[in-house]
């Protein structure tokens, strides 16, 4: 039986940026029928903060509550465990490369999936007013149907190679 690919979102502390994507994604993948695992991290997280107030509000107008969501550090295990990583920003992505160099084939960058900017960094809205956090979830929506495509072709691709 071929598991379900496991998209991990990770940015720098998993309150703000991560947290959303993962929940987006998962509001997203189960609107349109798709079944995938998704989970999030941090590079530099502190173990067991909660999401800020400001994506859980915002989550909370997508349906979706993360009042139990406790921040995670990333780990080799998270690593290994993804098939698809996917940053933030490129520093993070370097950051993660210098730790987990072979994750290298799986890293990518949110908004490669983008079709408005097809790259580029997500800014990190923390200490922000809710209006910045806005205009990230809605940066993180915009490059969620590219992401699930490129989940889709992943999962053709390993289970050709299964086969």
């Amino acid at each position: 039986m071929t598991r379900e690919p496991l998209v991990l979102f990770v940015c720098s502390g998993n309150t703000c940026r991560s947290v959303l994507a993962e929940h987006l994604f998962r509001i997203r993948l189960r609107a349109e029928g798709v079944g995938g695992r998704v989970a999030s991290a941090g590079l530099w997280a502190v173990d067991g903060a909660p999401a800020s107030q400001a994506v859980q509000a915002i989550l909370a107008d997508r349906g979706a509550d993360v009042s139990a969501h406790r921040s995670r550090p990333l780990t080799e295990d998270n690593v290994d465990e993804a098939d698809v990583i996917v940053v933030m920003t490129e520093s993070q992505r370097r950051a993660l490369l210098a730790r987990f160099p072979e994750a290298a084939g799986k890293v990518s960058l949110l908004k490669e999936y983008d079709p408005v900017s097809k790259g580029g960094d997500l800014r990190d809205p923390f200490g922000d007013g809710r209006k910045v956090y806005e205009t990230i979830r809605d940066e993180i929506e915009r490059a969620l149907p590219g992401l699930i495509a490129a989940a889709g072709q992943w999962q053709r691709a390993k289970g050709k190679e299964r086969a």
